[in-house]
């Protein structure tokens, strides 16, 4: 019966990150040409000021996991929590500077690997690296277990949300279904998405998401879809598609950016975490 309990998950979580290779196919269409090369747009500065460090959050399969923490400075005591998901680049400095833009607005934001340390300069390399994270998704789901357990017993943090672009935005999802009733707060930016009911029913946060009308990737069909499904368990759901964008809008190193949706896409962002992570 346990093994039949843990093959059901496996399923159901890596459904939520990625339905096949089409999907791959068409997220690389949308990155052609593409590189994750930093921009001064990029390079927002955080609301306050922050410490960040990188840090040992856990252990999986006897090699340490290695991410970066980000804090406001001077911050006492425990603060709410974040899992910062990376997009298909891996954990570069894009990554880092959204979770100190995270932490400037009052929070412990862990941005996690779920690449080993590597990272893609290319769609060819991320590819590759987004295929073999794919290939042992029992690895990734101990990763992102870690990391709630360094949020909640090392970083104290009360409540624990979870954000994540692109490949990032699929695990987001998946981090939620890993922890449906802990999780208090999913914010999925052009990830893939999940619209079995039966894969869905056990939510029990909000959810906010965040997409592209152009991309290809991520049809707005199964945006809809994923919404009115969600609504009609009577799970909280919000998304916005905004029509003129492209797959990684938000990404201010990329290629598809543009600043007016990743502008209101972030106000909305912050919002939604405040509400839902710094209840008293």
């Amino acid at each position: 019966m346990k093994a039949n309990l843990f093959l059901t998950l496996l399923f159901l979580l890596a459904g939520a990150v990625c339905a096949g290779a089409d999907d791959l196919q068409r997220m690389a269409a949308e990155h052609k040409g593409d590189s994750p090369k930093p921009t001064a747009a990029a390079k927002t500065a955080p609301s306050t000021e922050v410490t960040g460090e990188e840090v040992a959050y856990g252990e999986v399969g006897g090699k340490k996991l290695h991410g970066f923490l980000a804090r406001p400075k001077g911050a006492s005591g425990p603060l709410p929590g974040i899992i910062v998901i990376h997009e298909w680049w891996g954990l570069n400095d894009n990554i880092r500077d959204m979770a100190r833009r995270l932490a400037g607005e009052g929070y412990a934001a862990l941005a996690v690997d779920l690449y080993g340390g590597a990272k893609a300069e290319t769609p060819d390399q991320a590819t590759q690296l987004m295929q073999a994270a794919m290939k042992n998704m029992p690895a990734g789901q101990e990763n992102l277990r870690q990391a709630y357990h360094y949020l909640t017993a090392e970083q104290h943090a009360p409540r624990v949300g979870v954000i994540g672009w692109c490949f990032g935005g699929g695990w987001s999802l998946a981090t939620a279904l890993l922890f449906p009733d802990k999780i208090k707060a999913t914010v999925i930016y052009y990830g893939h998405l999940e619209t079995d009911p039966a894969r869905l029913k056990t939510l029990q946060m909000p959810i906010l998401g965040f997409f592209g009308g152009q991309d290809g990737s991520i049809p707005v069909a199964s945006v809809q879809q994923f919404e009115s499904t969600l609504k009609g368990l009577g799970k909280p759901v919000e998304t916005h598609v905004y029509p003129n964008a492209k797959h990684a809008f938000a990404n201010a190193s990329g290629g598809n950016y543009q600043p007016e949706a990743a502008s209101d896409a972030w106000k909305r962002t912050v919002e939604f975490l405040a509400r839902n992570l710094k209840k008293t």
